[in-house]
């Protein structure tokens, strides 16, 4: 009896003494250099809001963060490699949706869902629907209508589970939109075939078409977002052309593993908040056509139970398997 209360009592000094180290952690941290793991190639949507915020965010914390890319397996790479990281606050993740669809298309995992831990919302680029410059589409009704005639239209996607695919199965099923879809290896090469005529439309991130829509490569007939882009003012959303369903962004967050403490998680929550409030990001990111979002934890959770619930109708009644 003696011994066993012996160990209740070790043990018991040694959960006080952890949780004492996690909670001085806690205060203290950050102390040393943080990483952004982006599970994207550089120079996309993804990783240009994660070099932004990033910097400002460092700003805040006084610490550097810096940013690592990590592509791969649709970003199941660099989401697998954070989620089995240590929980000590010096590594976090910066996804795009594929960190909540990848699971509805993939048989399997490398890592649980409840692995990584939201922690605050970024942005969001909203998906623009584009046509050929000279196409005779001009409104996403006049879209819906084309493809009903003869054999249909050719969409282009970024490949199953992306966010242009979710765009033509919302068309598909909501509108009763006749597309083929095409899948490409990346949303830019998607855009490319729109452009060179290959296909009939594809549905991009607004900071990848912008520059070919004022350029007079693209039409744009449609945004998929709850608001119009600040960048695209004159062109309607989905919603105001009577298409309430069509609404999806690609948006991108920070996430950390599982286990790290609360306390840090708060702070670079605030972190992340402060600096897409700042100015000067928003300076930054909304001429380019990303909509600086923020916010609080819970803001951001409420949103992923929202996507998950959403898309993942979607994705089962679309049948979406990995490629």
């Amino acid at each position: 009896m003696k011994t066993t209360l012996s160990r209740l009592a070790a043990a018991m000094v040694l959960g006080t003494a952890a949780l004492s180290s996690i909670t001085a952690m806690a205060d203290t941290w950050p102390t040393k250099p943080i990483k952004f793991v982006v599970p994207f190639g550089p120079g996309g949507a993804n990783d240009l809001v994660a070099r932004a915020v990033a910097e400002a965010a460092s700003k805040q914390l006084g610490q550097p963060i810096i940013v690592e890319n990590k592509p791969g397996a649709g970003s199941v790479l660099g989401a697998d490699i954070v989620a089995k990281a240590a929980p000590d606050g010096y590594t976090f993740l910066t996804p795009a949706a594929g960190v909540v669809t990848n699971a509805m298309i993939r048989p399997k995992m490398p890592y649980k869902e409840d692995d990584l831990v939201p922690v605050a919302m970024m942005a969001v680029s909203p998906s623009v629907i584009v046509v050929p410059v000279d196409s005779p589409i001009k409104d996403l009704k006049g879209f819906v209508a084309a493809s009903k005639t003869g054999p249909g239209l050719n969409f282009s996607t970024a490949g199953t589970g992306s966010t242009p695919h979710f765009v033509a199965e919302m068309l598909k099923s909501k509108s009763g939109a006749k597309l083929q879809v095409v899948p490409y290896k990346s949303g830019s090469e998607g855009m490319v075939a729109v452009i060179g005529k290959q296909v009939d439309a594809t549905s991009e991130a607004s900071v990848v078409v912008l520059p070919q829509i004022k350029g007079g490569k693209l039409r744009a007939i449609a945004s998929t977002w709850n608001r119009r882009i600040a960048a695209l003012p004159d062109l309607p959303t989905a919603q105001e052309q009577g298409f309430a369903n069509v609404f999806i962004g690609h948006w991108s967050g920070v996430f950390a593993p599982r286990g790290t403490p609360v306390e840090i998680l708060d702070k670079m929550n605030r972190a992340v908040d402060a600096a897409l409030k700042s100015p000067e990001l928003r300076a930054r990111l909304i001429p380019q056509g990303i909509d600086p979002v923020g916010g609080t934890r819970d803001d951001f959770v409420k949103f992923l139970a929202g996507e998950k619930t959403r898309l993942g109708a979607i994705a089962k009644a679309a049948d979406m398997k990995e490629d």
